[in-house]
């Protein structure tokens, strides 16, 4: 335990407190005579240091200590080092990772996404490690910035004897010259060398570049921002790195905004055979040599969050979207990916007909995208349960949908009207032919319904189809935290130039009966320090070997 009584000048100090924060003597008894003064934040005491610390104080001990911060580091790094070896799921476009490490590597990879670590960078654990290293930054340095403040904005001038002599550059020796004079003569030479000169007396305290003190806590503040700005890019809003399908001729929401983009146009080039090098040829690959979309952003200005109303959009942007050439607006970016040229089922026409008497009720639009709840076919009313873009039946036979792609859909409706029961019967829909023979869809509607369908639904010629001719797959990017990261790591690459390329120096000196006692001390460059102070002395007419100023005692 710490124990401080007042000082032999007169100042109480708080417990902690290594040196007297007015003077400079040594307060602690172990400190042995003729070793160095432990300088780090001028002997003030921290927050850390309490004695009989409450729940607060032990928190804060914790998060104040370094080896504890070099600890979390290292964990979160070897975390890191995890989630490297093999693919995250954020890389994933068009793979079920579900099945995907199994696959690819066994049961390794298996294991692999059964701990979790298949999305390391988002897992709570790694963000908890980032919250700790930031609250470690935070504490660390409140606890010692606070104190070295305070210390160095207040420093005394007159500095206790034992404070000089046990720095790591000293000078003592007769000049015989008053006190006061002297120290009046120093001021101008010191003042050459840069320093800002206070004297009192026959003391002076002189130092320049104080600023490079808080170099260290310039580079956590930029480490603060920087974690800030990781942790906040999981915000809804402010990122986004998704691919979607975006069909020719509609505009298609971007989920989780307030924009539509409309792929006006897809076209696609491709490299003739003279174009093409012998290697090319050999494969008998056809190379896209040039795709674009010709794109256009909108922005819903009303009705956006109500699925009963059409979204009423205002064009922003317009930009032929090719590859490395975005569509950028407003800090959203929209990068060509992919493309597909296979015709893909937009809309349907289909009608109801009564399978007995063969009478049609005419024709609903059924979009495979937004479809609407509920349809109206003569008597009748079909009720949309669920919808499959994708549909296959898993292991248990459950309909399931593989993709959000209309690769094969199918709507599962509840029909209800005349010669049906009075709940209605469910009735599974496949807008395709093909789909309708491969998943035999009269056979599960008779398992559905118990019985031959009353009435069917089926399209009457093609001129009821709407195909998409091609989709465009765009690569949309949000990342409105990207600044602030820079802007973190431009306050560290700061801090850094402050902490390296500028030292705080400083020089004590008193007058006492005509002997000079100099200490002089620096964060580093002790060789610079007393080639400077030898020179300080040379120009007041005391000779001093540079070697001789240096303190040979031990350093803590």
């Amino acid at each position: 335990m710490i124990e401080n009584t007042k000082c032999e000048c007169g100042h109480q100090n708080r417990v902690g407190t290594v040196l007297c924060e007015a003077c400079g003597k040594p307060l602690l008894e172990e400190e042995t005579t003729g070793d160095l003064l432990e300088m780090r934040y001028d002997g003030v005491a921290r927050r850390s240091q309490r004695v009989n610390p409450n729940i607060i104080d032990r928190i804060w001990n914790f998060f104040s200590s370094v080896k504890v911060a070099v600890y979390l580091i290292i964990i979160t790094l070897i975390g890191a080092m995890f989630g490297t070896i093999f693919e995250q799921e954020s890389n994933f476009i068009r793979f079920d990772p579900s099945t995907f490490y199994k696959d690819k590597y066994g049961t390794i990879g298996e294991i692999y996404y059964r701990l979790g670590l298949s999305h390391t960078y988002e897992s709570w654990w790694f963000i908890l490690l980032l919250v700790m290293i930031g609250a470690s930054l935070v504490i660390c340095s409140l606890d010692r910035v606070l104190p070295l403040y305070k210390a160095l904005s207040k420093q005394k001038i007159l500095k206790h004897m034992e404070f000089l002599t046990r720095q790591k550059v000293v000078y003592q020796g007769d000049i015989g010259l008053d006190g006061e004079h002297f120290v009046q003569q120093a001021v101008e030479p010191l003042r050459k060398r840069h320093y800002r000169v206070h004297t009192e007396g026959n003391a002076l305290l002189a130092e320049k570049q104080r600023f490079s003190r808080w170099g260290p806590y310039v580079i956590h503040i930029g480490l603060i921002i920087f974690l800030l700005a990781v942790l906040f890019r999981g915000l809804p809003g402010l990122h986004m790195d998704e691919h979607y399908w975006f069909p020719e001729g509609e505009a298609t929401r971007i989920p989780g905004t307030d924009y539509y983009l409309e792929n006006e146009r897809f076209t696609v080039e491709y490299y003739t055979e003279d174009e093409m090098s012998e290697d090319f040829k050999q494969t008998g690959k056809i190379v896209p040599k040039l795709y674009e979309t010709k794109a256009i952003l909108y922005k819903c200005v009303a009705g956006c969050q109500d699925p009963s109303k059409d979204p009423q959009l205002e064009e922003v942007a317009r930009h032929p979207i090719q590859v490395n050439d975005p569509l950028v607006f407003e800090g959203l970016k929209a990068y060509q990916f992919d493309f597909d040229l296979t015709p893909k089922l937009r809309a349907v026409q289909p009608a109801l007909v009564n399978t007995k008497t063969g009478e049609s009720y005419g024709k609903f639009k059924l979009d495979m995208q937004n479809p609407q709840r509920e349809y109206e076919a003569g008597p009748y009313k079909l009720t949309l349960h669920n919808k499959y873009m994708d549909f296959s039946l898993n292991e248990q036979g459950q309909p399931v949908s593989l993709s959000g792609q209309p690769n094969a859909p199918a709507f599962l409706f509840l029909i209800q009207g005349p010669e049906l029961p009075a709940e209605g019967v469910q009735y599974l829909y496949f807008p395709k032919q093909i789909d309708k023979e491969r998943f035999q869809q009269d056979a599960i509607n008779r398992q559905l319904s118990g019985q031959e369908a009353i009435v069917t639904l089926d399209v009457q010629g093609m001129e009821d189809v709407d195909f998409i001719a091609s989709s465009s797959y765009l690569n949309i990017r949000i990342d409105r935290a990207m600044p602030f990261v820079w802007l973190g790591l431009g306050i560290v690459m700061l801090g850094l130039i402050l902490g390296f390329y500028w030292q705080h120096r400083r020089i004590w000196l008193r007058v006492d009966d005509g002997k000079l006692t100099l200490g002089g001390h620096t964060a580093k460059n002790w060789f610079g320090m007393r080639r400077e102070v030898a020179s300080f002395l040379a120009a007041m007419g005391v000779e001093a070997d540079e070697k001789s100023l240096e303190n040979r005692g031990k350093r803590p």
